[in-house]
């Protein structure tokens, strides 16, 4: 039943031009991320933490909005996760031509580092803070260097590049458009719970126009919208796809 479906999505992936991929937690804990969601994540260790990590707290305490989001995120461990094949095979079949847009609701910068190029960070990114008196940035590395950042320029306490709760989630409309307007539609690693992200394969599934597939180790709640569905782990997969796609890929 797998190797049949995983057929069906080396095919579709060899056919298709214009490519779109919704990926989520999955991609990133197989590269040894925590998964804030799962069981032993921070949502079950902290009572608080959507206020820690909200637009209130930032305003009201950004001092110990800092102390906190740095601790949460363990910022100190950013440099030492790697993206993983499913990150790599991506950003290889863009290099290939095709057209691929990567919807992500991940905020570790993998998918740049993996060599993607058309990424939609719809919960922001950890790589970069911003001054919000002049719209100054700074990487992360200026961030890690005093326990509370602040603008070279005027000394505003930074604010972290992220979505916090309370705040917009970024790129919706261009996501939107590009989950109805491509040849395959993939979810990879989301349990589709997060709104409005779980939207995504509703308007996939609803221009008739895409392939749809969803990779996920466990089955979600729209498992029907999909054409393809593999509950497998990541890298495994794709790991196999590398291997089918050959020569295609480098």
């Amino acid at each position: 039943m797998m190797n049949d479906a995983l057929e069906q999505l080396t095919e579709a992936i060899a056919e298709a031009k214009q490519i779109t991929v919704l990926s989520g937690a999955g991609i990133s804990t197989a590269s040894g991320i925590p998964d804030f969601r799962s069981a032993n994540g921070i949502y079950a260790k902290l009572d608080n933490v959507e206020y820690l990590l909200s637009e209130t707290y930032f305003h009201k305490q950004p001092k110990q909005f800092w102390l906190s989001f740095k601790d949460i995120f363990q910022l100190q461990h950013a440099d030492d996760y790697k993206p993983n094949e499913a990150h790599h095979v991506l950003a290889e079949l863009e290099r290939l031509g095709k057209q691929v847009t990567i919807v992500t609701q991940n905020v570790d910068g993998l998918h740049r580092k993996a060599g993607s190029k058309h990424i939609l960070e719809v919960h922001g990114t950890l790589d970069h803070a911003f001054c919000p008196k002049c719209g100054g940035r700074y990487p992360l590395a200026y961030v890690m260097e005093q326990p509370v950042p602040r603008c070279e320029l005027d000394q505003f306490i930074l604010k972290p590049e992220v979505v916090l709760f309370g705040g917009r989630v970024q790129h919706l409309e261009e996501a939107y458009e590009a989950a109805a307007h491509c040849d395959l539609f993939m979810t990879l690693g989301s349990s589709l719970e997060v709104y409005p992200v779980k939207e995504l394969p509703y308007y996939a599934a609803r221009a008739k126009r895409p392939v749809t597939a969803i990779v996920n180790l466990q089955p979600t709640s729209q498992d029907d919208l999909f054409d393809i569905v593999i509950h497998a782990e990541l890298v495994s997969v794709f790991t196999k796809l590398r291997e089918r796609l050959k020569p295609s890929l480098s």
